[in-house]
């Protein structure tokens, strides 16, 4: 057997042994569920069946968003360097229980108030088969994106099953058109706003210190401010949505326990860093080294909010369900009991921990190329873009803005290598005839330079070649082709992965609409099965 053969074989035994594992977890959830629901007072059989079914659906929908969202807050941590694949799945997958049992509240507010009128579905049974119908739709549809290794939005999975399913059981009046057009709108205000966000970030990192001549002078001083505003916007960030159901603070309230914090941990870590820089070569990747705690710790955090937050798109309609069977009524908001709350999380942790690699791959290493420093920028641009939109009312996704913040990086890298290709250009215009070995020592000295220095630079060079252009003209002569184009053209190279984009851009906006058509099929086979 060749050494290919092999692989092909191990990896089928691998997917095997994870489909079994899979299937293992969601019959115990039937068989769990079924025990729930035997012990319920009045219930049918065949609304012991729904809530079986049901149980094992949402359990479902939770591993796919544990396999498919997760990867937007480890993805840059293992693309990074900053930890292994194995440690961030095992990190994520404690991280994603705990939030969504310790925070993911005692009431998840059903989200068909916001999306379809609950009045124009007056029969509970039936709410009860939308509600089954829009949660298959979304799990299969996440299920099918992690597949081909696209990172989409739980949440609008949720949503357009919701609205499908909705219009197929009362019509298209049923819905609330307002707010499906609110996440359109996010479509493009997402993934802008936290890849502008992101590049401004990586920008600043780069002008106070990785383009300084003295990088580890520069690191100890700007990257304990870096980290403590880090803690700021995290703490801020916990306080408004991670630990939302647990502790109850205003916007003003979060922002001013976040600056306090942020202060404290820079007077705190400010000298140890300093020592620990002092300790470090000049070089990039000494700089990086020192983000790679608070990478791990802000991953860490993100997985935990996420539990708390995104559990809901797998509970919420599994609660409406169970709440539609035990008490044959539509409520507005439904009380969560415990066991679909540990279903939900364990469902996250399996997810994660059986299929979660594949996107942290895609987000991490497939999209561009990430360290430390352009992981920070994401993680700080995801968190911050979240905070600000939240506070405005809009309803951005989290994996767009996240996925967005990746692309805002890469592109920017793309732009500085182009610009910085230009200026070498005009360095080697400006060398003509000059020996080899004193060009490349003159451009080393001008990679090292401070900014200003650079320009002082590249304004000689300009000058010096335009005399030379000058005096070959008088002379008769023609400038050279090559040197004419030296000042215009510059090598280009595609830093971020274009096929990876727009996959990930097309299943951005096909979801919606492919988890509603997906749903409301479904709803019409349940109806004629039943009828």
């Amino acid at each position: 057997m060749t050494k290919k053969s092999r692989q092909r074989f191990v990896t089928r035994h691998q997917e095997v042994l994870q489909l079994m594992a899979a299937l293992m977890f969601l019959l115990v959830v039937g068989v769990y569920a079924s025990l729930t629901g035997a012990s319920a007072v009045g219930l049918s059989t065949s609304a012991v069946w729904l809530l079986i079914v049901a149980a094992a659906v949402g359990a479902y929908m939770a591993m796919n968003i544990g396999a498919n969202d997760v990867a937007n807050n480890m993805g840059p941590a293992v693309g990074s360097g900053a930890m292994t694949m194995g440690w961030a799945i095992f990190i994520a997958a404690i991280f994603e229980a705990l939030g969504a049992i310790v925070a993911g509240g005692d009431v998840v507010g059903t989200i068909k108030g916001e999306i379809i009128d609950p009045r124009g579905v007056s029969d509970p049974a039936l709410f009860a088969w939308v509600m089954f119908s829009a949660l298959l739709a979304g799990a299969l549809w996440l299920n099918l994106a992690t597949a081909l290794g696209a990172p989409v939005s739980t949440t609008h999975s949720i949503v357009g099953a919701v609205m499908g399913a909705g219009i197929a059981a009362g019509g298209w009046g049923l819905v609330n058109w307002s707010t499906i057009g609110a996440i359109v709108i996010s479509w493009v205000v997402s993934p802008l706003a936290g890849g502008a966000m992101a590049a401004a970030f990586l920008y600043v990192i780069k002008r106070s210190v990785t383009y300084r001549s003295d990088m580890i002078e520069a690191a100890s001083r700007v990257v304990p401010i870096l980290i403590a505003i880090m803690v700021g916007v995290y703490t801020t960030y916990m306080l408004l949505k991670g630990l939302g159901q647990l502790v109850h603070v205003d916007t003003v309230q979060a922002l001013a326990a976040g600056v306090v914090l942020a202060v404290v941990v820079w007077v705190l870590i400010r000298k140890p860093i300093a020592s620990m820089a002092r300790r470090q070569d000049n070089t990039k990747k000494s700089v990086n080294r020192l983000f790679t705690w608070p990478l791990i710790c802000s991953a860490a955090l993100l997985s935990f909010a996420h539990g708390a937050n995104d559990v809901a798109n797998a509970i919420g309609p599994l609660a409406a369900i169970y709440e539609a069977v035990k008490d044959g009524a539509i409520a507005t908001s439904a009380g969560t009991p415990m066991w679909i709350m540990v279903l939900g999380a364990l469902g996250l942790a399996v997810g994660l921990a059986l299929y979660g690699a594949r996107l942290i791959k895609t987000v991490g290493k497939e999209i561009t190329e990430l360290d430390n420093m352009r992981a920070y920028a994401i993680a700080m641009s995801a968190t911050l873009t979240v905070i600000v939109a939240s506070q405005m009312g809009m309803p951005v996704s989290t994996t767009h803005i996240s996925i967005g913040a990746v692309f805002g990086v890469g592109f920017l890298r793309e732009l500085l290598k182009v610009n910085y290709a230009k200026m070498e250009h005009v360095v080697r215009a400006g060398h003509q005839g000059v020996d080899r070995d004193e060009v490349e020592a003159y451009l080393s000295r001008f990679e090292a330079a401070e900014v200003s220095e650079k320009k002082r630079m590249l304004a000689e060079m300009k000058n010096r070649a335009r005399q030379r252009e000058a005096a070959a003209a008088a002379e008769g002569a023609v400038f050279a082709k090559k040197e004419q184009k030296a000042f215009k053209k510059a090598y280009k190279k595609e830093i971020v992965k274009r096929s990876v984009v727009m996959r990930i851009v097309a299943a951005w906006i096909i979801t919606v609409p492919a988890t509603a058509v997906l749903a409301a099929v479904l709803f019409y086979i349940v109806r004629a099965v039943l009828d």
